[in-house]
């Protein structure tokens, strides 16, 4: 594999649309099952749409990059796209979330909730710059952007499932 090329890496970006679209189905049983809990926790609706961003940012890198004989700066423009739109709706919601905390709930809970979301998607929008230049990492920096956007869905959709029910 080439950090600027998707030459050899068609299995990774396989496995990110599979993953991402199996847990895109698990959030929307979560969602469906638990709406009413959901809704009545002022939180909890925008975690929801943020697991969702980020479900389907994974899914659009992973698909653009399964596009064969890709330009390399048409496929950098679709991650850097993809990674600046999931990048502004996520801090959009966690804006519109710190500025009305939950009632009890530590502020430390939300801040640490900004972090992990901006550590997941701003490795996409590096990726797509970083592409762009030819220098830089390229799509290595799609890695870890795809695994911490995963597991931040994975733990959404867990507290969506199980812990509201609590």
């Amino acid at each position: 594999m080439n950090a600027y090329t998707t030459e050899g890496s068609g299995d990774l970006f396989l496995a990110g649309a599979g993953a991402s679209a199996a847990l895109g189905g698990l959030l929307f049983v979560a969602v469906s099952i638990n709406l009413d809990r959901i809704v009545a926790l002022r939180s909890l609706p925008g975690a929801a749409l943020g697991a969702i961003v980020l479900l389907v940012a994974v899914l659009m890198v992973s698909m653009v990059a399964l596009v064969p004989g890709q330009a390399r700066w048409m496929l950098a423009t679709e991650v850097l796209v993809v990674g600046i739109a999931a990048w502004s709706i996520m801090t959009a919601i966690w804006i519109r979330t710190l500025r009305a905390p939950v009632p009890d709930q530590p502020r430390f809970l939300p801040v640490i909730s900004v972090v992990v979301t901006q550590a997941a998607t701003l490795p996409m929008v590096v990726a797509g710059v970083s592409l762009l230049l030819g220098a830089g990492g390229g799509l290595y920096w799609v890695v870890p952007g795809v695994t911490l956007c995963l597991l931040v869905a994975i733990a959404n959709a867990w507290v969506l499932l199980v812990e509201v029910v609590r």
